[in-house]
């Protein structure tokens, strides 16, 4: 029985050890089926899709707002407690006598010395009165110091993600809106005669894109963050950047100089940015999903082609260019689809049903909806 206690503390360890090198240092989506770390964020995942489905709740946009950093800090408490315990059972399973000025005595002594020795606290009343046991103190100390510095790497690279994802949400709002939509973006552009700097912000989405993909690969707990704002998510501005392309793609009226370059990077981006929610959403297990309604109705077309007519680039409205629209829509809208129910997030319209103030013209003190 000691012999098995002590063989699997070995195996809980390691178990850990090697979870938290993949998740932390091994920068690469790891995809086995016995991991701590994927049935932990499988849990969770459920837990923030059944939150997420309490419409009703006054304080659910709050617990989502909130979920992914706990979600990360559990994570790092269960390896701790999980590294407690297997050194515990190491200490239990091979016998070893502690010197104890507690009236503690057996597994729970054990789980106490491990508990202390892991933090490296050095409290004095439990100690190893063997070398044997001395050893697994001083091997459980450099563990533990180990973990800590782990984590006081990990959280700051966490933080640095996403305050770069949220700081290129951020430029998007002046171009394209606080609630950006393809439609917005190309009429602010075009409104004021700047065509080719579409072709620059569409290049820094790519670059983007290839930075998220990143990202999101070796910490996908980063896909759960939410924005500052309640009306923005990364995912929304990913796919109002991913319509602008299609729009794009569908070509415009009459002859533009600028109108191949803009082509090429909208292809470009258009690319990258479908590479990160395919691969997001086979790492999130959300299935592809289509739609019980389309996105983009006949209506909704029409009103496009009517607000960019007056803006002097018309879209192309031929037979063959909306064959175009639809086909590059379905490379990417079930995956959206998909994240979107995974991740609880609100996906743009093609355009503005009504016209929303952006959030640097608003105030939290004026009374309109800000955070």
């Amino acid at each position: 029985m000691q012999l098995f206690t002590l063989l699997f503390g070995v195996f809980l360890i390691a178990i850990v050890l090697v979870d938290a090198f993949e998740t932390v240092v091994l920068p690469r989506t790891v995809r086995r089926a016995i991991r701590l770390t994927t049935g932990y964020f499988w849990l969770m995942s459920v837990m923030y899709g059944m939150i997420g489905r309490l419409k009703k709740c006054s304080r659910r946009q709050t617990v989502l707002n909130g979920f992914a950093p706990m979600m990360l800090i559990g994570l790092i408490g269960l390896w701790a407690v999980a590294m407690i315990f297997g050194f515990a059972l190491i200490l239990w399973g091979a016998g070893q006598p502690l010197v104890s000025s507690q009236s503690i005595s057996g597994i729970g002594e054990d789980l106490y010395f491990s508990g202390v020795t892991f933090f490296t606290l050095g409290f004095g009343d439990v100690i190893p009165s063997n070398g044997l046991g001395r050893f697994l103190a001083v091997s459980e100390a450099g563990v533990g110091f180990g973990f800590l510095a782990l984590v006081i790497a990990y959280i700051p690279v966490i933080y640095a993600a996403f305050s770069r994802r949220e700081i290129q949400m951020l430029l998007l709002d002046s171009k394209a809106g606080s609630e950006p939509t393809a439609t917005e973006l190309i009429r602010r552009h075009a409104a004021g005669d700047a065509m080719t700097a579409l072709v620059d912000l569409l290049k820094d989405w790519e670059r983007f894109s290839a930075e998220l993909l990143e990202a999101y690969l070796s910490y996908p707990v980063l896909a759960y963050y939410r924005s500052q704002h309640d009306d923005q998510n990364w995912l929304h501005s990913l796919t109002a950047i991913m319509d602008t392309c299609a729009l794009i793609e569908a070509g415009f009226e009459g002859s533009h100089s600028w109108e191949r370059s803009l082509k090429f990077q909208a292809k470009a981006t258009f690319s990258m940015a479908r590479h990160v929610v395919v691969d997001l959403a086979y790492i999130l297990d959300a299935e592809p999903k289509q739609p019980s309604d389309d996105r983009l109705s006949g209506a909704a077309l029409n009103a496009i082609y009517a607000v960019l007519q007056t803006t002097g680039v018309p879209l192309n409205r031929s037979e063959e260019a909306e064959i175009r629209l639809r086909e590059t829509r379905a490379l990417y809208e079930p995956f959206v689809f998909g994240l979107a129910a995974e991740l609880v997030m609100d996906l743009p319209a093609w355009i503005a049903i009504e016209h929303v103030k952006d959030n640097w013209e608003t105030t939290a003190w004026d009374g309109a909806k800000h955070f």
